[in-house]
């Protein structure tokens, strides 16, 4: 089975401190595989089986655990006679009410290594955040890299045909165990979709105006990278005889970010240094969830490579903006601690104006910082200092 080091090792640096130990992301990208692989390396390193607990909330089997006063009697019984540390692992956690009770009184007991997942935004709300404060540490887990992604694939390297596959069916673990057929990998794309949004928000959020919801989200799909704004969103809908106001659809907007469907990033002027509160872009926790209701575009090819960059530099650890200078646009600011980067995406520099209208932001910008363009164009073009990168390559590691 393939194993997902980054996320792996984060979790083997945080074993033994006490922390509740956060794993959060979209559904299926993979955080309960992670928990039980951190269980079997647990095991293999000389804990006991009787010294560990794997909770599963997505099985019929802890259905009873609607509570924190049932999950702390049901982790109380299964270690009873037990000395000594025991690490407990809890897979959905949000689905057990007043979980964070029950987990903090362990925590403080000093007796229990904790780990836990959730797939939603808001499983450490203010008011969780308040109570749990300095006592839990936390990892957003993305679906597959593209460099994750090769790892499943027999060949293991970089083709033409690989990548074109991952801008197809994105990223879920689960589908690279499926047939390489367009029909099912693309029906499993689609229940994927439909567990998404109606477990995580139709049920969640109890919305009864479910056909404005899936309009909603066919709008955000068809227009990622694209400003935006919850007016644009609402007029758009007036024009399909659709009448709704701004303050339904912010909601609906939170109701997809806090399931990690959806990300927004703010634009940042960078003469003013400061954020613009208006048209921000928005990008998805994978692409393949907008085939599977849109199809996929050949034609979409430059959203798809901007979402695929944007989810890296997530990956990655960077703080993401998109960059406003002037009358010009940077697709990516990216920044973490004393690092940051200007990134441009295109598909292909095939014109004399296409290459202007990348480079030329770019060169706008006066400070040292690196500065790429990336794009599907095998040879590069270097200019004044700006580096253009084979954008596979920018993925597998290159131009850090």
């Amino acid at each position: 089975m393939v194993q997902r080091k980054l996320y792996l090792n984060w979790m083997r640096s945080y074993r033994g401190t006490p922390f509740i130990k956060v794993l959060t992301g979209l559904r299926r990208v993979g955080k309960s595989t992670l928990l039980r692989q951190f269980a079997e390396s647990c095991i293999d390193d000389g804990t006991t089986p009787d010294s560990l607990l794997y909770i599963d909330m997505e099985s019929l089997e802890f259905q009873d655990l609607t509570d924190g006063v049932a999950l702390h009697a049901k982790v109380s019984d299964s270690f009873q006679g037990v000395t000594g540390m025991k690490i407990l692992l809890i897979d959905e956690v949000q689905e057990i009410r007043s979980w964070e009770k029950a987990l903090n009184s362990m925590l403080k007991s000093g007796r229990f290594d904790i780990y836990i997942t959730g797939s939603n935004a808001h499983l450490l709300s203010s008011d969780l955040a308040t109570y749990l404060a300095g006592r839990y540490v936390q990892i957003n887990v993305y679906s597959l890299s593209y460099a994750e992604f090769l790892e499943f694939q027999p060949e293991s390297t970089h083709s033409s045909r690989l990548f074109a596959e991952y801008l197809q069916y994105g990223g879920f673990p689960g589908l690279q165990h499926l047939p390489a057929s367009p029909e099912i990998r693309f029906q499993a794309l689609n229940d994927l979709y439909s567990s998404i949004i109606l477990r995580d928000i139709v049920e969640r959020y109890a919305i009864r105006n479910v056909p404005l919801l899936e309009r909603i989200i066919q709008f955000f799909f068809d227009n990622i990278g694209q400003p935006v704004s919850a007016r644009s969103i609402t007029a758009y809908l007036k024009s399909q005889a659709i009448k709704v106001s701004v303050e339904s659809v912010l909601t609906y907007v939170g109701y997809l970010q806090s399931c990690f469907a959806l990300y927004q990033v703010k634009r940042y002027d960078i003469k003013g240094k400061r954020n613009l509160e208006i048209n921000e872009k928005h990008y998805l926790g994978d692409v393949g969830l907008r085939h599977a209701i849109l199809g996929y575009r050949q034609g979409d090819i430059g959203q798809l490579l901007e979402n695929v960059v944007f989810l890296e530099l997530m990956r990655r650890g960077y703080a993401v903006s998109v960059g406003m200078l002037d009358d010009w646009e940077i697709d990516f600011i990216a920044g973490k601690q004393q690092e940051k980067m200007y990134i441009q995406v295109a598909y292909l520099l095939g014109s004399p104006e296409t290459r202007e209208r990348e480079f030329r932001p770019l060169r706008m910008v006066k400070d040292a910082f690196p500065k790429l363009v990336l794009t599907m164009d095998e040879l590069r073009q270097d200019d004044a200092g700006i580096r253009h990168l084979y954008l596979p390559d920018f993925l597998l590691g290159g131009g850090r």
